[in-house]
């Protein structure tokens, strides 16, 4: 079994502090790249690993595991190359590119090479049909390429080079790029500066130059200021709100009479949506409502007790504990015995066999 090492637990619980602490459960996703970054996949390990620090269990993250196809649940090679044969990359030849790699390389659709550099996979869209057809190796992007291209991209992958992508920053294995999909930067130097954009990206870009079209107030020499720089304007930002004084209560304006005998309260718009919705959920009397037209507040019976929603709902989560990873629900081992006891004394009674004793025992 993998014991993860101590900078990947380190890094799991800086994933984690991103989130409210009681929304630690959306830290599942970059948990699962982070996992893969360390064995090349999610293994059960790494499933068990997620489930231990944001206390779910196995079940739950294995659901989120095999829905996404960005989480391999096999070894995969350092390499993934994935070839588009959707609609546009197919009609373009992106099933001729996928069929020759096969060939060539003696695998199929999510099979590892022999050396274990390469794993295929044909992909339903890449998401760049302006550059089909296109393929991509570890996410990054090889346009317009056809069958000996790709072929010469492969080969020079197991070669151990590491040809520069289309667009986008010099290739990476698959560990590393599962890295920065957890949220970490590239930390090789000038890693992120390789690549530029192609003309199909910059096509709005020149149609807006050649129109004088332009975004009010945009800079474009604007710079890019680093974490610790925004961290520091967000500070300062929130300092200067807070030293800012709160303005003055506007008066409240009598209301026009209206026929109504619904209290003058504010709209529920004025509200957060959490409140809207718990009101809406839970009425009592206690509840401001909108004056509207035939609107009508209790004022001669007693108002209800209010209910502890939070309070009945730990209650039911108490009284139904989740069944076990190991085993369904109701699948426990007393049962079985108890119903082979009686199926035994059953049988002692009635003189029968054991084929008879097993079946009056199911019966029963």
């Amino acid at each position: 079994m993998t014991v993860f090492t101590e900078q990947t637990r380190e890094r799991a619980r800086e994933i984690i502090a991103r989130y409210p602490a009681d929304r630690s459960r959306s830290a599942l996703l970059p948990l699962l790249h982070l996992v893969q970054s360390e064995e090349g996949y999610v293994s059960p390990a790494g499933v068990e690993f997620c489930a231990e620090v944001l206390g779910l269990n196995k079940a739950q993250v294995g659901a989120v595991a095999t829905f996404y196809t960005m989480y391999k649940r096999k070894p995969t090679g350092d390499y993934l190359v994935s070839v588009c044969t959707n609609t546009m990359c197919n009609v373009l030849g992106g099933q001729e590119v996928y069929d020759t790699l096969a060939e060539h390389l003696g695998v199929g659709h999510d099979e590892t090479t022999a050396d274990g550099k390469i794993t295929l996979e044909h992909a339903e869209c890449l998401a760049a049909c302006d550059y089909g057809p296109v393929m991509t190796v570890n996410y990054d992007f090889f346009d317009n390429v056809d069958p000996q291209g790709a072929l010469g991209v492969v080969e020079e992958l197991r070669a151990g080079g590491r040809p520069m992508p289309t667009r986008g920053a010099r290739l990476c294995t698959l560990k590393e790029m599962a890295v920065q999909l957890a949220g970490f930067a590239d930390e090789r130097d000038g890693a992120v500066a390789d690549g530029g954009p192609g003309e199909p990206t910059l096509r709005g870009l020149r149609l807006a130059e050649q129109h004088g079209i332009s975004v009010p107030g945009f800079d474009p020499n604007t710079p890019i200021r680093s974490k610790a720089e925004a961290d520091k304007a967000a500070a300062e930002a929130k300092a200067k709100a807070e030293a800012k004084p709160a303005p003055a209560p506007e008066p409240v304006k009598p209301a026009a009479a209206t026929g109504s005998t619904a209290p003058d309260v504010k709209a529920p718009d004025d509200k957060s949506p959490q409140v809207r919705t718990a009101e809406t959920r839970q009425p009592d009397a206690g509840t401001a409502v909108a004056d509207a037209p035939g609107t009508k507040v209790p004022t001669d019976t007693t108002a209800p007790a209010p209910r502890d929603a939070q309070a009945a709902e730990s209650a039911g989560v108490a009284a139904n504990p989740p069944a076990g990873d190991g085993k369904p629900a109701g699948d426990e081992a007393g049962a079985q015995q108890r119903n082979l006891k009686e199926a035994e004394a059953g049988a002692g009674a009635n003189g029968a066999g054991p084929a008879v004793a097993s079946e009056t025992g199911v019966q029963k």
